[in-house]
């Protein structure tokens, strides 16, 4: 491995586990008050959050195709998946058009009232999350 190939290596080990130590920071408080409610208004929300612009959403009316299904998400994904992803999906893809909901860092043309504002708060990241992860009733798979 040469030089640059190491010091990439190196870096990304050190963002991965920056990422991973977000990903399992406290948010008990958050996790404890969120609302599956609050939630379910939150995915609704067209104009501040948009998610079913994008996304079909389970339990919502028809949504968008432009970003992925989000029925089965607790299968197919970690809660702190999913947190990282709602939060700065850029840290994954930095060329998805999915906005970047709880952070603010490297944005561009931010209306000056809105500079320095993330789209959700922690607690409504946190809401959003229970609806998606929310056990679901599953019909029993009769074997033949």
């Amino acid at each position: 491995m040469n030089l640059s190939a190491a010091a990439l290596a190196w870096g990304l080990v050190g963002c991965a586990g920056i990422v991973q130590a977000w990903a399992q920071a406290p948010v008990a408080t958050e996790r404890a008050a969120a609302s599956v409610e609050r939630g379910r208004a939150l995915l609704l929300q067209r104009q501040d959050t948009g998610c079913v612009l994008c996304h079909q959403i389970p339990g919502l009316p028809a949504g968008g195709a432009i970003g992925p299904s989000l029925h089965g998400l607790a299968e197919r994904s970690t809660l702190s998946q999913a947190r990282l992803h709602i939060a700065d999906a850029r840290r994954f893809n930095p060329q998805t058009i999915m906005p970047a909901y709880l952070s603010t860092e490297g944005l561009h043309n931010v209306a000056a009232g809105l500079q320095g504002q993330t789209i959700l708060t922690p607690q409504s990241l946190e809401d959003i999350l229970v609806y998606l992860f929310q056990p679901t009733a599953r019909t029993p798979v009769i074997a033949p």
